[in-house]
């Protein structure tokens, strides 16, 4: 049971203090979630469909693009709300239901970026047992351990999060309900709160980012050995995509997890939040199919099929 101090509405203060960025934004946002719903159901499509794209690889973009669509959508229609009309509100439920299902879905592709770098180590550095190692029964496991990670770090932090005492203070300087922003309206001690915050991070943010690079390492190492410019070439192919994907989300989301509570700065913090919950999820499917040979292929056969060629 929540805590009877969330019964009022929250207030989303975000950009309201601009009001002449509201409007701008409120476009790039709603370009960029349009964009993010017909890029990643585009890659999920494709990937259903096409058997050349039956791969681990594959499997684990689809889960990735399905986050990246559930995790803007709980985001995004509140914050087009907000920026188009005065109103900034968000219920106590919807507030609530935010913080879950955001923290869930953020939390999953942080383990989820983690795995596809296990898999991109283990389709350049063991080629000949790729198969073997990937196997399908290992690659459900790994989703599922993905999702059940982001589920069970949004029970504990969500809960703990709104089990907090607020004393009646529901002006949330942030544009959706985020567990940094919303801690700060506590109205008691919340030193062990960060704390906890932090020592979570640490395990969902560094300990995967230490795996992704420890992958990465292998691979270069593996690459270096065999000394050819065309090695270098097919790994960059393999893991290029995956490599700018990861530098996006963790170079953002680490600035607001990873840092002292005093350094949060409010407008710096929510540009940044804004970058890795509206933009990242943009970019992701036009870094897979720009730079990806497979998957242009697969848009290419998919639009002939369409067409009847």
């Amino acid at each position: 049971m929540i805590n009877s101090s969330v019964s009022s509405d929250f207030i989303l203060v975000g950009f309201s203090d601009q009001p002449q960025l509201e409007r701008r934004l409120f476009i790039v946002v709603l370009i960029s979630y349009l964009l993010t719903l017909v890029g990643n159901t585009i890659i999920i499509l494709i990937s259903s469909i096409d058997s050349k794209l039956k791969t681990p690889m594959y499997f684990f973009l689809t889960h990735l693009s399905f986050v990246d669509i559930c995790f803007t959508t709980s985001i995004v229609p509140q914050l087009l709300w907000n920026l188009k009309g005065p109103a900034k509100t968000i219920t106590a439920v919807g507030c609530a239901v935010q913080l879950y299902v955001s923290l869930t879905l953020g939390s999953t592709e942080c383990i989820l970026l983690a795995v596809m770098a296990f898999d991109r180590y283990a389709a350049v550095c063991k080629p000949l047992h790729y198969v073997a190692v990937m196997n399908p029964q290992l690659c459900r496991a790994l989703a599922g351990i993905s999702w059940l990670s982001g589920i069970g770090n949004a029970l504990i932090q969500g809960t703990i999060t709104l089990w907090l005492p607020r004393c009646g203070h529901l002006w949330l300087h942030h544009f959706f309900c985020e567990v940094p922003s919303m801690i700060k309206l506590a109205c008691v001690d919340i030193h062990a709160n960060e704390v906890q915050l932090f020592v979570a991070s640490l395990v969902l943010l560094l300990l995967p980012l230490a795996l992704i690079l420890t992958s990465y390492g292998h691979i270069a190492k593996a690459v270096i050995r065999i000394k050819s410019s065309q090695a270098w070439r097919r790994a960059l192919g393999t893991c290029g995509s995956h490599l700018m994907v990861v530098s996006l989300f963790y170079g953002s989301i680490t600035a607001i997890y990873i840092q002292p509570n005093s350094s949060y700065a409010h407008t710096h913090g929510k540009f940044i939040s804004l970058f890795y919950t509206v933009m990242t999820p943009t970019l992701n499917p036009l870094i897979y199919t720009l730079r990806n040979k497979e998957v242009k292929g697969a848009l290419g056969r998919l639009f002939n099929r369409a067409s009847g060629v």
